[in-house]
C-alpha cells in the first residue's frame, strides 16, 4: 500500500501542481509563496548554524493557535530554531504575524506529499526533530523521516471512528506507519485506544492542548464604549442555515428587548453578502463590518467580514453561540473550538452535533459553561437570561479553566522535553 501510494503521488505530481495553480487564481493559496508547495527551489531554506531546529507542522489555524503556547516557551531556549509549517492560506497569515514576535521561528508553506519533494525539503532544512500537530498523517513524509532517522512526535493526535475504519482496511499499513512515531500525545481518550490498536508507542493522554490559555495571541484592544455600553450577542463560526437560527432568535429576542444587536462571525467570509441578502429579507436592519469599522446602534445585526475579529468581540460578549453545531449532515465533523470565547469569560451555547470537540464540551457543560440549545425559541430563552444586563460580569468558572489550562500546559511541556532531551536529537 505504502510503495503504491508512493508511485501514484509521483504519478500525479503535474496534476498537483496544476490544482495548486487553479487554487493561487481563486485566491486560495498565496500569491507568491504558492510554490514553496510544489517546486523544492523555493524552498527557502535558512538555518541557523549552532542551533538545532525543532519542525512543527500545523495545517490550519485551529491548529497554529493550539501549538503558539508550545511555540512560545521553545522560544526561550537559546539554542533552538523553530520552523513552522501550515498548509491553507489563512492559518499562513496568522502564523506570518505571530512570528514576528520571537527571533528564532520561521514560517514556510507545507509541500506536497510527493516523495521526491519531501525528501529534498527534508535533506535541506534537515530539521532534528518534527512534531505533527492533531491529524496531520503523510505517509510519504513520515516514512521518509524514519529512514533519514529524525525523531518525530504526534501532538494532540485525533484519530475519528470514521478515520480508523478507513486505516483499518489495511491495518498493516497503518501499523507501519504509526509505530514511526516516537511518542503520541492524544487529544482524547478515543484515540489513544486506537492508536494503541496499530501499534503506536510512548501514547499519552493529558488533555486537548486546545484547552491551553493562548495569552500571547490575544491583541490589545481599546477599550470599545460602544460594545461595553451595548446588549449583545455573538454567533461565532457559523455554517449554511445556522444564520437564520441566529437571526429568528433575535427576532425573538426583540420581544423582549428595545434594543438588541447580533453580531455573526460566519466561519467562511466568502458567504457574508449571501448572510446580509438573507437578513435584510427577514425585515432586519443589518450591516457588514470590516477592519476598524465599528458597531453602533443604527443597526442590529453586524455580519464581520475580516479575520482576526473574534477575540475584540469575545472580550465584551457575555453570551456567544458557537457554529457547525446545529446542522445534521455534519454530525460526524460537528463543532468548532469554543475555547477561545471561554478564557474571555463568555457563556457558551451550541447545538447538539459537537464530535469533533466532543470532550471538551463534555467537560465545559459538566462546569455548567456551555449549554446544548435545541432550536431557537431555546437560544432565545436562555440569551434572554444572560442579557438582562447590559455589562459584562466576571464568571466564576475561569479559575477551573485556567487551572485545567496549567495542568496540560505543564504535563505537554514536560513530555516535550524529555522527548527534545533525548541523545539522539
Amino acid at each position: 500500500m505504502l510503495l503504491a501510494y508512493r508511485y501514484l503521488t509521483i504519478f500525479f505530481y503535474p496534476i498537483l501542481v496544476l490544482i495548486i495553480y487553479f487554487r493561487k487564481i481563486l485566491k486560495k493559496e498565496h500569491n507568491k509563496r504558492y510554490k514553496e508547495k510544489i517546486f523544492p527551489s523555493f524552498f527557502d531554506v535558512q538555518k541557523e548554524k549552532n542551533k538545532k531546529l525543532i519542525w512543527f507542522h500545523a495545517a490550519s489555524v485551529g491548529e497554529v493557535k493550539s501549538i503558539l503556547p508550545i511555540v512560545n516557551e521553545l522560544n526561550n531556549k537559546n539554542n533552538l530554531s523553530i520552523l513552522i509549517t501550515t498548509v491553507t492560506l489563512s492559518s499562513g497569515n496568522l502564523i506570518s504575524e505571530e512570528i514576528k514576535k520571537y527571533r528564532n521561528v520561521q514560517h514556510r508553506y507545507f509541500p506536497i506529499d510527493v516523495s521526491f519533494v519531501m525528501k529534498k525539503f527534508l535533506l535541506s532544512w534537515k530539521p532534528d526533530a518534527i512534531f505533527f500537530i492533531d491529524s496531520e498523517i503523510w505517509p510519504n513524509l513520515i516514512t521518509l523521516t524514519k529512514q533519514i532517522r529524525i525523531p518525530i512526535a504526534i501532538l494532540n493526535a485525533r484519530i475519528t471512528k470514521k478515520t480508523f475504519a478507513r486505516w483499518s482496511i489495511a491495518p498493516e499499513t497503518a501499523k507501519k506507519i504509526f509505530s514511526c512515531f516516537d511518542l503520541c500525545l492524544t487529544s482524547n481518550n478515543e484515540t489513544k485506544d486506537y492508536l494503541q490498536k496499530f501499534n503506536a508507542k510512548n501514547i499519552f493522554f493529558h488533555g486537548n492542548i486546545k484547552f491551553i490559555n493562548n495569552s500571547i495571541l490575544k491583541s490589545e484592544y481599546p477599550n470599545d464604549l460602544s460594545l461595553s455600553q451595548s446588549r449583545f450577542w455573538l454567533a461565532s463560526s457559523t455554517h449554511n442555515t445556522e444564520e437564520v437560527l441566529c437571526l429568528k432568535t433575535h427576532i425573538k429576542l426583540k420581544e423582549k428587548f428595545k434594543k438588541l444587536i447580533t453580531i455573526i462571525a460566519p466561519r467562511h467570509l466568502n458567504r457574508v453578502k449571501d448572510i446580509k441578502t438573507v437578513s435584510e429579507s427577514m425585515g432586519l436592519n443589518t450591516s457588514i463590518i470590516d477592519k476598524n469599522d465599528k458597531i453602533t446602534d443604527e443597526k442590529e445585526i453586524f455580519i464581520i467580514n475580516y479575520f482576526g475579529a473574534l477575540p475584540k468581540y469575545f472580550r465584551y460578549a457575555k453570551s456567544v453561540f458557537i457554529g457547525k453545531s446545529t446542522i445534521k449532515k455534519l454530525e460526524d465533523v460537528g463543532g468548532q473550538n469554543p475555547i477561545e470565547a471561554v478564557f474571555c469569560g463568555c457563556k457558551i451555547y451550541h447545538g447538539p452535533y459537537v464530535y469533533n470537540f466532543e470532550e471538551i464540551y463534555d467537560f465545559l457543560q459538566k462546569n455548567k459553561i456551555s449549554k446544548k440549545i435545541i432550536n431557537f425559541d431555546d437560544l432565545a430563552d436562555n440569551l434572554y437570561l444572560d442579557l438582562k444586563e447590559t455589562k459584562k460580569k466576571q464568571n466564576n468558572f475561569l479559575p477551573i479553566i485556567n487551572e485545567l489550562s496549567n495542568r496540560i500546559f505543564n504535563l505537554t511541556m514536560r513530555d516535550i522535553n524529555n522527548f527534545l532531551a533525548n541523545e539522539n536529537i
